[in-house]
């Protein structure tokens, strides 16, 4: 694993270790880890001079970078970053057309060195921490709508990674970890509750 944590990671909120009970996984929609670097750096919080950005990033060749320690809050998903671990997974996604509607699905499926190093990194967590027991994806927590980019009074859901191509069911065998749906939210809006 590379450590090569964000410049901003120490103005982070810390949190106890025994705090965290959750692996939400994402992929970065981006086409390359060096635009999702650039992208993570970004300051989006004027208050805490902090920006956007995963714990964990696993590269289409396998390789594991840790931006943020597990021990600091990262803003990776509304309504659940106190309590979880992000881990981003060098996936194109939709880009660059995120919110064309005729854009959604994402057709390119995950490479397997990088689903292996997934879960062998989360077992390592695991085992670092053990209150980790639940998992989710960025598109079950994150079920916000914005408008298409390409008609009018259309919506478009905000975040759909790590989409349907990312094996849930061997994910969460390998991992022992227990699938987490948070109750519907009115309106599309993000519940705030907590996994816990």
């Amino acid at each position: 694993m590379i450590v090569d944590h964000l410049p901003y990671v120490t103005r982070l909120d810390k949190r106890p270790l025994d705090r965290i009970d959750l692996v939400v996984v994402h992929c970065t929609e981006l086409p390359d880890i060096v635009t999702a670097r650039v992208y993570g750096e970004r300051i989006h919080h004027e208050d805490s001079r902090t920006g956007n950005s995963g714990h964990y990033y696993i590269e289409r060749d396998g390789q594991v970078q840790e931006w943020v320690p597990p021990d600091r809050v990262a803003h990776h998903v509304r309504g659940f970053n106190d309590s979880s671990i992000g881990i981003e997974l060098d996936h194109p996604g939709r880009y660059p057309e995120w919110f064309d509607s005729r854009r959604q699905e994402l057709r390119e499926p995950y490479a397997q060195v990088q689903l292996e190093n997934l879960v062998r990194l989360v077992n390592t967590l695991r085992r670092a921490i053990p209150t980790i027991h639940l998992a989710s994806g960025h598109d079950r927590l994150d079920t916000a709508r914005v408008p298409s980019s390409d008609q009018p009074g259309v919506t478009v859901r905000r975040k759909v990674d790590p989409g349907p191509l990312f094996p849930w069911d061997r994910f969460l065998a390998a991992t022992g970890l227990e699938f987490f749906q948070p109750p519907a939210a009115p309106l599309g809006l993000v519940s705030g509750r907590q996994p816990r």
